[in-house]
């Protein structure tokens, strides 16, 4: 640690959640948030650094050394004081309480707690270190993913039992929207491309994803997932609502509908609710679904903390080649006026003067009268 950053002091109301992707839709620019969250990921980071809060104390370590996650590397390098591993008592604060961080202590309604304070410097060195214990955390994630395929590999024979929705997904694409990495700029440029507006695909939002159309000025057509990470204004857009629920029937997310009076369907699969998108888009038949924000990669899945993949690996081989990502659409799909286009548009228009001048007897005095006007000069 710098001793600029042992020394710079962070003062602010306290913001707590035990969830920080929750919390981070609460969190206003200049408070403290309050969170106890182990191996903080890229997403939930990114959240922080968008609410600009005036510094981030973790009950847990942000970084423990199971995988090296960027995740607290963001927040450090946007310049957010971090304070690290202040233990589990620091969630009994309460939201508005006055926070004070002078170094590595964290002192607040008479209560003091002491962490690590981490700044680019001692994340970098514990990323490093992570590298070498990697190997580790990599043979236990193969191995819980080998379990999981075999009790899973039913879901590439076994046809789901797909919800109505009232939108019609076969024969169009299907933009499935989860708010992962990258999401906003991959959304951008689809929009910037002209392929929302042109191609007009069917949205289906995963959880907050919803809110992410709404922030680009778009209502999804369905969301799916557990609604625990949605806004109530996005669940009441308009949209076809389908929980997720896990093998067996359970879904816990229907409670949080039916308080709010919202009729729903259910979609039992297994996986994550992004799989069980992707799965409702396929079997109903769609054309191309295109992901934006999805998670795939082992990194991904150590960031959320599953154990495994298998279910995602899985989808992908039954989705196959109608599933591509929104980064490859953004590269290759353009709204742009060709030359040839452009060319026929002149031609068409000069036949159409000629055609007018043939038919039209004032049309035809004005150009004699030009045509005179020239020779006399």
């Amino acid at each position: 640690m710098t001793a600029t950053a042992a020394q710079e002091v962070a003062r602010g109301p306290a913001r707590v959640g035990r969830r920080t992707k929750d919390l981070v839709t609460r969190l206003l620019p200049g408070e403290v948030a309050i969170i106890d969250h182990l191996d903080l990921d890229r997403v939930a980071a990114e959240g922080l650094v968008l609410a600009r809060p005036a510094a981030v104390v973790n009950a847990a370590r942000s970084i423990s050394g199971r995988y090296p996650n960027v995740g607290p590397l963001l927040v450090a390098a946007a310049g957010i004081p971090l304070l690290d591993d202040v233990g589990r008592q620091v969630m009994d604060l309460t939201d508005g309480d006055e926070v004070r961080i002078e170094g590595d202590v964290l002192t607040s309604r008479g209560w003091s707690g002491r962490g690590t304070r981490q700044c680019i410097d001692s994340l970098e060195r514990s990323i490093e270190a992570s590298r070498a214990l990697v190997g580790d955390e990599l043979d236990r994630f193969a191995t819980n993913t080998l379990e999981h395929l075999r009790d899973e590999h039913r879901l590439l024979f076994e046809p789901l039992v797909i919800p109505q929705t009232g939108v019609e997904l076969a024969g169009r694409h299907v933009l499935v929207v989860v708010r992962g990495h990258d999401y906003r700029e991959d959304l951008a440029a689809l929009r910037r491309g002209g392929y929302i507006d042109e191609v007009k695909p069917v949205l289906v939002a995963v959880d907050g994803g919803a809110d992410a159309l709404l922030e680009l000025g778009r209502s999804p057509d369905i969301v799916i997932g557990d609604m625990d990470s949605i806004s109530e204004r996005a669940l009441r857009c308009g949209a076809a609502l389908v929980v997720h629920a896990y093998p067996g029937g359970e879904a816990p997310g229907a409670e949080r509908l039916q308080s709010l009076g919202l009729v729903h369907t259910h979609l039992e699969a297994p996986g994550t609710s992004e799989d069980a998108a992707l799965l409702l888009a396929y079997e109903s038949g769609a054309e191309l679904i295109v992901a934006v924000g999805t998670h795939s990669s082992m990194s991904d899945f150590l960031d959320k903390g599953r154990a495994g993949m298998a279910s995602t690996i899985l989808v992908r081989m039954k989705v196959g080649s109608r599933l591509i990502d929104a980064k490859g659409v953004g590269r290759l799909y353009h709204s742009r006026v060709r030359k040839g286009d452009l060319l026929a548009l002149v031609v068409a228009a000069l036949l159409v003067l000629i055609v007018v001048t043939a038919v039209s007897q004032p049309a035809q005095l004005f150009l004699e009268n030009v045509w005179n006007a020239l020779r006399l000069s």
